[in-house]
C-alpha cells in the first residue's frame, strides 16, 4: 500500500478553521487513491482537534530538533510527504531528504504567508500595500526557499499562483492550483435552505487566532456596525469564532445588538439561519473559507477586495464587494431589506460553488499530476537546479542548527 506522511503545523480542527477543513480534504484525496495516511505533529493536543482514528488515519506525536524523527521516517519510508505550511518544511525537510530521499515532497501553503504578513504591516503603517513590500519581507525569502526545495506546492489562490510566477519567477512545474474542494450536492439542496423571510440578523464567523479576523471584528464594532444600526435599529450582529480572547469578549454589547457568541458548535447551521454575512477583511491572503461557507448555506455577503480575492473568477459576486465604509454599509442594508437583491446574490453564490469549487473539477487532474511526479521524480528534480542549490546550502545550516539545539537540550 502506498503511504502518505503528513507533517502538521497543528492537529486538524475542521470545525474551527478553513485550514483544518482543507487538510482533511487533502487527506481524503489520497485515501481515495488507496494511500495509507499517517499524520504527525509536534503540536500539543487541542480541545477541538478531530479524532483522526475515526477517519482511518494514524496519529503520531513527534518532536522538534530531535533525531527520533529520523528513525520514525526511515522506518516508515513514505511515498509522499506533505508539509503543512512552510515552517514545517524548514524543520523537517532536511530530515526527510536524508532518510527517505525518493519520497515526493509536497508543500501546502494554506495561504501565502509572506503576502498576508506584508499586507498586515502595510495596513498597520497606514499605507497602501505594494509588491516591493514582498521583496523586502524576510518571511518571503524563507517561504520562497521552501517552495523551491519542494517538488510541488499546492496553492489555493490564483492570484498567489500568478504572484509567484511573475514576481518571484517560480517555474510553473513547481506549482499546482488546488482550491478548497467541495463535495457535489443534490440539486434539491437549495430548496431545503431557509427562505429570506425565515432568516434574521447579520453574522461574522472566523477563528480568532487569525489576526485578519480579529481586526475585522474591531472594524465592525467601531466603524461599520454603528452606521448599519442607525439604518436598521432592530437588526442584530452575532460574532462567532473559536479561541476568543478576553479582548474579544469585552466587545460584547447587547444594548447595541452586538453579540460575541464564541465558538459555534455547528458553523453551517449558524450561518444558514442568518440573513447576511459581513466580512470586512482589510488584510490577508488565500481564499476565505467563511465566504465559501456563506455560499454553501445560501447566505449572501458583503466583503472587501481582499475578502473576495481569487474566489469568483469572472462570475458575479454572491453579494457586494466594497472597501469604502459608506458603500459597505449601504450594501449590507440593501441585502438585508431587498429580497430581489438577496435572491440574485444567493444564486450568484451557488454558481460560483458549482463552477469553481466542486471536487470533481480538480481531483482527477491532481492525481494525474501526482502520479506523473512519482514516475519522473529524478528528471523533475534535475530540472529544478535552484531547489537543489538551496538544499545544499540552506538546509545544511538548518540541519546543523537543529543538531546543535538537540545537543544543547541533552
Amino acid at each position: 500500500m502506498k503511504k502518505l506522511l503528513v507533517i502538521g503545523f497543528v492537529w486538524p480542527e475542521p470545525n474551527s478553521s478553513a485550514a483544518g477543513s482543507r487538510m482533511m480534504q487533502l487527506i481524503g484525496l489520497f485515501q481515495n487513491q488507496g494511500y495509507e495516511v499517517t499524520f504527525a505533529s509536534a503540536a500539543q493536543d487541542s480541545d477541538f482537534m478531530v479524532d483522526l482514528s475515526n477517519f482511518g488515519i494514524h496519529k503520531v506525536a513527534i518532536k522538534l530538533n530531535d533525531s527520533s524523527f529520523d528513525a520514525f521516517v526511515k522506518a516508515m519510508q513514505p511515498n509522499v510527504v506533505l508539509f503543512d505550511r512552510f515552517m514545517i518544511e524548514e524543520q523537517f525537510g532536511w530530515r526527510v531528504i536524508e532518510n527517505c530521499p525518493d519520497a515526493v515532497r509536497l508543500l501546502d501553503t494554506e495561504d501565502l504567508h509572506c503576502l498576508r504578513i506584508a499586507r498586515q504591516k502595510a495596513f498597520k503603517q497606514n499605507r497602501p500595500f505594494s509588491i516591493n513590500d514582498l521583496l523586502v519581507e524576510d518571511v518571503a525569502k524563507r517561504e520562497i526557499a521552501c517552495i523551491l526545495r519542494c517538488d510541488l506546492t499546492l496553492m489555493i489562490s490564483e492570484f498567489e499562483m500568478d504572484l509567484l510566477q511573475t514576481v518571484f519567477k517560480i517555474d510553473p512545474s513547481l506549482l499546482f492550483y488546488l482550491p478548497i474542494l467541495l463535495d457535489a450536492v443534490e440539486a434539491s439542496f437549495e430548496k431545503k435552505l431557509p427562505s429570506f423571510e425565515e432568516r434574521e440578523g447579520f453574522v461574522f464567523i472566523g477563528n480568532f487566532l487569525h489576526e485578519p479576523n480579529w481586526n475585522a471584528v474591531q472594524y465592525l464594532k467601531e466603524t461599520i456596525w454603528p452606521k448599519i444600526l442607525q439604518k436598521l435599529p432592530n437588526a442584530t450582529l452575532k460574532i462567532y469564532g473559536s479561541y476568543p480572547s478576553q479582548k474579544v469578549l469585552q466587545l460584547h454589547q447587547p444594548k447595541t445588538n452586538f453579540f460575541i457568541m464564541g465558538r459555534a458548535e455547528d458553523a453551517q447551521e449558524v450561518v444558514q439561519q442568518s440573513k447576511v454575512v459581513l466580512a470586512p477583511l482589510r488584510f490577508g491572503a488565500g481564499i476565505k473559507g467563511k465566504l465559501l461557507e456563506a455560499m454553501q448555506t445560501g447566505t449572501p455577503n458583503v466583503t472587501t477586495t481582499i475578502g473576495a480575492e481569487s474566489m469568483q473568477g469572472d462570475l458575479p459576486w454572491s453579494g457586494y464587494v466594497s472597501d469604502a465604509v459608506e458603500e459597505f454599509v449601504d450594501a449590507a442594508v440593501q441585502l438585508y431589506t431587498d429580497k430581489s437583491s438577496w435572491l440574485t446574490s444567493q444564486q450568484n453564490g451557488f454558481s460560483i460553488l458549482y463552477k469553481r469549487y466542486q471536487k470533481d473539477l480538480f481531483e482527477g487532474i491532481f492525481i494525474e499530476r501526482l502520479q506523473h511526479l512519482l514516475a519522473t521524480i529524478a528528471e523533475h528534480r534535475r530540472n529544478n537546479f535552484y531547489g537543489a542549490l538551496l538544499q545544499h546550502h540552506t538546509l545544511a545550516s538548518t540541519k546543523y542548527m537543529s543538531k546543535w539545539i538537540e545537543a544543547k537540550n541533552k
